[in-house]
């Protein structure tokens, strides 16, 4: 059925008090072609609305008319707002049963995925029952944090506070709040310093995994983290260059043990400031272990699909595969990188510099080492502190090298700490020194000349 008016525009309009939707309608002449079939029209005859059907089987013939009265007009148009009022609802209930739908199915995925992450956890836990930190109930761990009365710090793990075991030894209560990978990070923790104990790393005393609670309780340090002193604000506490150097040689023999003194081979791949904390009397521990990975002792090159660790302690070996395979000297570069933060303590370059903006500070400190310049400016005065200074200069331009095999192994790092500085060498143009990023036009010729560095790059060390 064909429905329309001919020859005319159509004026509506809708009367919701009367319930009248049709107020009128102006009518044209009948000059149109209209097509063989029905054709609908409405008029209005002594004030009354009529609703007409004119029937047409060939061009412009008329058969006949129907004149419906106005009741049964209203009864049509009720028919149709009722109907109109049905699609709505009936549309909206299909939106509320499809959303509710995804909602559910999302909650069934995220607790299928987390579910299946507490059976891994479980699991391993299970596979390993000769760990030696303690399990812990998730009540047990409120009654030893006082009910997480003394909150130590937070970050994107989670939330770590202070609590007192049984024993009245102090500990240290990480509660994880988002564990990666499965629960990866959790178990690497476990399985890494869960199975050791050297003086230089921190001690996991126990944890716990009761369904989504997780969370590892280490030994308490009251001096928190080293960053505190490194990037200290005026009138905290500051440390001496002779506890400074104590402590980056805590570190070396705490990253030689996990290499080396083990079973298995233990990267950890987030050496920096953050995780070095420090006990009453300063002894450095190596913490977090969340990104390790153990691998044989006789393996040299490790695999990894993606780069791990943090922007400015990452190895460019991990960015960059053509230099070198991913090893052990990933840890470090890293603590050639610490050690650099050691040694300059976040100074105020652009007083002693012309364009602080162009300075890396690894470059700076190279070429004052390699031009016999005073080291004052870092904040040494005696000839001890200097020799201190130089010393760590010259060990961690080695172990920023750009290539691993030009970096040494973490034994041999320790060795040259605890050799007099006399008897050091200086290493090659460390990673990205200034002369690299700016040469200038009389340095151009220079570049590629060895006799540019310091010494020989030939004085390498092997893998």
């Amino acid at each position: 059925m064909n429905a329309g008016l001919n020859g005319a525009p159509i004026r509506v309009a809708i009367d919701l008090l009367t319930n009248r939707i049709l107020s009128y309608l102006i009518f044209g002449p009948i000059t149109k072609y209209f097509p063989s079939g029905t054709w609908i029209y409405y008029s209005r005859r002594g004030g009354q609305p009529h609703l007409g059907f004119r029937i047409y089987k060939e061009y412009y013939t008329y058969v006949g008319t129907k004149t419906i009265s106005s009741d049964f007009l209203s009864i049509i148009i009720v028919l149709l707002i009722a109907l109109l009022i049905f699609a709505v609802i009936f549309r909206a209930i299909l939106f509320l049963f499809g959303l509710s739908c995804l909602v559910t199915y999302l909650i069934y995925t995220w607790r299928r995925r987390h579910l299946s992450m507490y059976d891994t956890i479980e699991e391993f836990l299970q596979s390993n029952d000769n760990l030696m930190p303690v399990r812990y109930s998730y009540s047990e761990i409120k009654k030893i944090t006082n009910d997480f009365k003394e909150k130590l710090g937070e970050g994107g793990f989670g939330s770590v506070y202070k609590g007192k075991l049984r024993s009245g030894r102090f500990a240290a209560v990480k509660i994880l709040s988002n564990s990666k990978a499965n629960g990866q990070d959790f178990t690497n923790e476990v399985d890494t310093i869960g199975r050791i104990y050297h003086v230089n790393v921190v001690q996991l005393i126990g944890f716990i995994a009761e369904g989504s609670k997780r969370g590892l309780i280490y030994e308490f340090m009251p001096n928190g983290s080293l960053d505190k002193y490194i990037f200290s604000k005026r009138g905290s506490v500051t440390l001496s260059k002779e506890k400074m150097f104590d402590i980056s040689l805590g570190i070396a023999r705490g990253i030689d043990y996990l290499h080396q003194g083990c079973d298995m081979q233990i990267l950890h791949f987030d050496i920096k400031p953050h995780n070095i904390l420090l006990d009453e009397k300063f002894v450095p521990k190596i913490s977090d272990f969340g990104l390790a990975k153990l691998y044989p002792t006789n393996n040299g090159i490790v695999a990894l699909t993606a780069a791990r660790g943090t922007m400015g302690y990452i190895a460019p070996e991990l960015f960059y595969k053509n230099i070198g395979g991913v090893s052990y000297k990933a840890d470090v570069y890293s603590f050639g990188m610490l050690l650099m933060d050691m040694i300059g303590r976040k100074k105020n370059l652009s007083e002693l510099v012309v364009d602080a903006s162009q300075i890396y500070f690894p470059s700076w400190v190279y070429e004052q080492v390699c031009e016999g310049n005073d080291l004052e400016v870092l904040g040494d005065t005696t000839e001890q502190e200097k020799k201190i200074t130089k010393k760590m200069i010259i060990v961690a331009s080695w172990c920023i090298q750009l290539k691993p095999e030009d970096c040494p192994s973490m034994h041999e790092v320790v060795k040259m700490l605890e050799t007099d500085v006399e008897s050091l060498q200086m290493s090659p143009k460390p990673f990205l020194t200034t002369s690299q990023q700016m040469p200038k036009h009389d340095d151009v010729a220079n570049q590629s000349d060895p006799s540019s560095y310091c010494i020989n790059s030939s004085y390498q060390f092997g893998r």
